[in-house]
């Protein structure tokens, strides 16, 4: 799994495809539930990618959904950007790999040549020929149960 523990190292991917995870239960795409008020992670990558497909890299969407999962105000990400990008890259975190978008509700997650996310749903013909093409790199997303 790809984990960001520096600043300057480049956590995104390239020209791959994460499929949906191999034991992931899933015949279509759907949104994930929202439970409470208060929005999941999955939740918010979901609202990010559907909204603005292939407008984030993964360092910049891990790090807006930490934002907004928080609830930092944009006064204080506007002055503190820097500061705050580095407090989270500070730690590891897991990659999109690890999101339950692919391992519990069907999509597939695409990394054009810049490293742009987009989303896609698994039952698509978009995601059949994603998950045959030779350029890409095949990546699957983590199981949620570990194989014995």
């Amino acid at each position: 799994m790809r984990r960001c523990n520096t600043i300057p190292m480049n956590i995104n991917y390239y020209q791959t495809f994460i499929q949906v995870a191999p034991d992931s239960a899933a015949e279509t795409a759907s949104a994930p539930t929202i439970k409470g008020e208060k929005k999941t992670i999955p939740a918010l990558e979901y609202e990010m990618l559907s909204a603005q497909p292939y407008v984030y890299t993964q360092e910049e969407l891990l790090f807006e959904v930490y934002v907004r999962h928080k609830g930092i105000p944009s006064e204080e990400l506007t002055t503190r950007r820097e500061a705050l990008w580095a407090e989270f890259y500070s730690k590891p975190h897991a990659c999109l790999r690890a999101s339950s978008l692919a391992k519990t509700y069907g999509w597939g997650i695409h990394f054009n040549a810049e490293g742009k996310v987009g989303l896609v749903p698994i039952e698509s013909p978009e995601y059949r020929r994603f998950a045959k093409d030779a350029d890409l790199q095949q990546t699957f997303a983590m199981r949620s149960k570990r194989v014995r």
